[in-house]
């Protein structure tokens, strides 16, 4: 579904802040909940000007971080991506993906995505967040089984599940701490 266990989270966040990329690509955005969290914990003080008695949210435009999005399922789109996503490209990832410019962002994320694929296309997927990434991705997906088809949005379907040494073998070798799933980073 269009979010993620809540269990991970502050991980995730806690490698955003301390990576501190200046571009993100989050694959897979849902409801954009990551992207949220990227804009307020890498743009932080930037997202406000104050001055004495005035102050104001800064614009886009003033921003320094730049965070873009792919989402296969429109109607996932909230108002949360209009605030915090610089842009949000619409579609398969798969099809997206390959029109990305080698190491275009600093960092990639694809939370709770890779499940949706079967193996071999995941690998694929893979090897297409490493090669759009210049310094690392980070991936998360159950360390079991979790059987869903949603007739509504066919990408929700789960198709796999993955294994520490598949994740390694695939270059992701960093894996942080978390019981339900296995968040595993690539360092590009």
């Amino acid at each position: 579904m269009p979010f993620s266990q809540s269990s991970q989270l502050s991980t995730i966040v806690g490698f955003i802040e301390e990576l501190a990329p200046k571009s993100v690509l989050d694959v897979g955005t849902g409801m954009g909940q990551y992207g949220f969290l990227a804009r307020n914990n890498l743009e932080f003080l930037n997202l406000f000007s104050v001055n004495g008695a005035a102050a104001r949210q800064t614009s886009k435009d003033e921003w320094k971080v730049r965070i873009d999005g792919i989402e296969g399922c429109e109607i996932y789109l909230t108002p949360v991506h209009q605030y915090a996503y610089n842009q949000v490209m619409i579609g398969n990832a798969m099809d997206l993906l390959p029109k990305i410019e080698n190491r275009q962002y600093e960092y990639v994320m694809a939370i709770d995505i890779l499940e949706h694929f079967e193996t071999p296309e995941g690998l694929i997927f893979l090897d297409q967040l490493k090669r759009v990434a210049s310094r690392a991705v980070l991936i998360s997906t159950p360390k079991e089984f979790h059987a869903q088809e949603v007739e509504a949005n066919p990408y929700e379907n789960h198709r796999s599940v993955w294994t520490q040494a598949q994740l390694t073998d695939a270059g992701f070798a960093e894996i942080l701490p978390n019981e339900e799933s296995w968040i595993a980073i690539a360092r590009v």
